[in-house]
């Protein structure tokens, strides 16, 4: 600046509508670029013939993309969930701090994550990319620092609303967790307008969602043992659910032990699990988004015990993916999840309807994995394309799931209070 000239301060603003719907454009034309370019590549990679008739490329592709997730990890500063859950691999882990300087990483990391064969889905990544791109606009847009968190959240819900296929869903997911907190009706209206428009967009282009991914032949009415069975699926989800914690803990502290912070090591041990379960399932390898609508067409080739087993291994598989250091999601596989449960329970009880038994299991795992019962409802009402009937049972599911989740927290939060206790006393 010359010298006696006035310096001119440049204050941080309150984001306007345009920049709403600025932010909401450019959230889903990227997600539609990125998701478009995904399934090009790791169709051209993985959906050849040489892979078919060569079955030693799955462990050999696994591992090469192992190690350039790793080396992401360590040189490009991508992030991971490794000390997340669930919904930190949605949201783009709050703990990560949406660094737009590391996009060059986490994009290359989000392809080789996917492209590797690890039990991860598209969302997670997704989630990453949006945040640090909506962090690097509002930057530029010198967006007050009080009205991040709402800016952020409506280019995610463009993302979201759009891949999902419905304009309510991100706006659903983060009331639950924007509940009580200051501007929350100021940020929900953005989220609104954001999500509409990313729905909109993909919705008019003819883009393909995720709506109607998993329909089933509607129940047709409700009975009281359909309530009861409704009920029993909610407490058996939520023990999945407790189990699939449980694996991710356990796993986690696992790696811990053994591997600790060296970067490389982790992934590939991750990567040599993955790639030795891929070679001998292959339908076990990527979100299970592709295998699962042909598992659903004929089940019983398969059999109660193989969809038991796999239902296990890929919910192993997910919190090995996660520790091990791979950038993804948890919904579809924990989706696959369900529904090969669900299917087994159908195998074993042909007199009820499959919907009940897979809907209601993905609902009751989802709502407590998430903490959110009103996104895990919604979300499998659009998947699944559930009736209103339907629809009153997978609220029966959700409750109890969310009860026995409250129980549990009750319980917890009382031994460490009596633990703090007895260490005050000692």
């Amino acid at each position: 600046m010359a010298e006696g000239t006035p310096e001119v301060m440049v204050k941080d603003v309150r984001p306007k509508i345009w920049q709403i719907i600025l932010i909401g454009l450019i959230a889903i034309m990227f997600t539609s670029a990125w998701l478009l370019a995904y399934k090009y590549m790791n169709a051209a990679i993985w959906l050849n013939s040489y892979v078919e008739t060569h079955a030693w490329t799955i462990p050999v592709g696994v591992i090469i993309f192992s190690v350039l997730v790793g080396l992401c990890r360590k040189y490009l500063h991508a992030p991971d969930v490794i000390h997340g859950g669930f919904t930190d691999s949605m949201t783009g882990d709050e703990s990560h701090g949406a660094d737009y300087r590391t996009f060059p990483g986490t994009l290359l990391s989000s392809f080789f994550s996917l492209f590797s064969g690890a039990s991860i889905g598209p969302e997670g990544p997704l989630a990453f990319l949006v945040m640090e791109i909506s962090a690097f606009v509002r930057e530029k847009l010198k967006v007050l620092k009080e009205a991040s968190f709402g800016f952020d959240v409506a280019a995610l819900a463009s993302a979201y609303n759009g891949i999902i296929g419905n304009p309510l869903f991100t706006a659903v997911f983060a009331t639950e967790f924007n509940v009580g907190k200051k501007n929350a009706l100021t940020f929900l209206a953005w989220n609104l307008l954001a999500g509409v428009i990313g729905f909109l967009f993909y919705y008019l282009l003819g883009l393909h969602s995720f709506a109607s991914f998993l329909p089933f032949p509607p129940i047709t009415s409700i009975t009281p043992l359909y309530v009861i069975g409704a009920i029993l699926l909610g407490i058996l989800g939520a023990f999945i659910a407790i189990l699939m914690g449980m694996a991710m803990k356990g796993v986690g502290a696992f790696m811990d032990r053994t591997v600790g912070d060296r970067i490389m090591t982790r992934i590939l041990f991750g990567g040599i699990i993955i790639a030795a379960v891929c070679f001998f399932i292959p339908d076990l390898m990527f979100s299970g988004e592709e295998t699962i609508a042909g598992i659903v067409e004929n089940p019983a080739a398969f059999g109660i015990l193989v969809l038991l087993v796999f239902a296990a291994l890929k919910a192993l598989l997910l919190a090995l993916s996660f520790k091990s250091g791979f950038l993804g999601g948890p919904i579809f596989p924990t989706l696959f999840t369900c529904t090969m449960v669900g299917l087994a329970l159908s195998l074993a009880f042909p007199q009820y309807p499959v919907g009940l038994f897979v809907m209601c299991i993905e609902v009751a795992v989802i709502t407590l994995a998430l903490g959110a019962p009103l996104t895990a409802i919604l979300l499998i009402i659009v998947v699944g394309t559930a009736n209103q009937y339907t629809m009153a049972l997978l609220v029966v599911s959700a409750v109890v799931s969310l009860i026995i989740g409250v129980g549990i927290r009750e319980i917890r939060a009382k031994r460490d209070a009596g633990k703090q206790g007895q260490e005050a006393a000692g």
